[in-house]
């Protein structure tokens, strides 16, 4: 007799770019400022600030671009998260149970006020201008690229996010739901809304 075996469908092919964009300096760099990387220190003491901006910042950063669409503006908000950690915690991050789970939150609460305040600015000021070009926009804003994170910008926010912390974070539905603070079951069909609509944007594109 002979037995069917489920195979997982392929992840779609643009979450293989967004995973693409953090850059290409080197697999040991990149493993090392994936969110699931483990902050370690040399001498055995508890993580501190300082090791996590050591072991984040980057991370962050690339996290907030998606969500805010300019190098600079992003930066600020990881600044702004570190920012929030430290007035809540300390330098010492005493009772943080899970540091890399608070600072995903705070870069998505910063990125939310930047939002917002872009909205009410828009009201009075012409919509807004990506700044010049980041550094590394070769590796950021391939043509491939840039028709991912164009479609991604053209979702509601919500679906962004969630699309972002699951393709680019690679969290779990009940990572996200703690990050975001929504149910698994609106996280489980705002993904599923969000597929759609970035699937059929990205093929009118092709």
């Amino acid at each position: 007799m002979q037995y069917a075996m489920a195979v997982a469908p392929p992840p779609p092919w643009w979450s293989r770019l967004l995973a693409r964009v953090s850059g290409t300096r080197g697999t040991a760099v990149v493993r090392e400022l994936r969110p699931r990387a483990r902050i370690t220190t040399h001498d055995e003491r508890p993580p501190t600030l300082t090791d996590l901006y050591r072991a984040r910042r980057l991370d962050m950063v690339r996290l907030a671009l998606f969500l805010v669409d300019d190098l600079p503006t992003a930066e600020d908000v990881v600044q702004d998260a570190f920012t929030a950690v430290c007035r809540a915690y300390g330098t010492s991050l005493d009772g943080l149970q899970d540091p890399g789970a608070y600072l995903h939150t705070a870069v998505v609460n910063a990125a939310r006020s930047v939002l917002r305040r872009r909205r009410t600015a828009r009201g009075y000021t012409p919509p807004h201008q990506p700044a010049s070009a980041p550094v590394d926009e070769g590796l950021l804003l391939a043509e491939e690229h840039r028709t991912v994170l164009e479609a991604l910008a053209r979702l509601t926010h919500r679906q962004r996010e969630v699309l972002v912390l699951r393709y680019w974070s690679e969290l779990t539905e009940a990572q996200i739901a703690q990050t975001l603070g929504l149910s698994r079951g609106t996280v489980k069909s705002t993904a599923s809304r969000a597929l759609d609509a970035l699937e059929k944007r990205l093929e009118a594109s092709r």
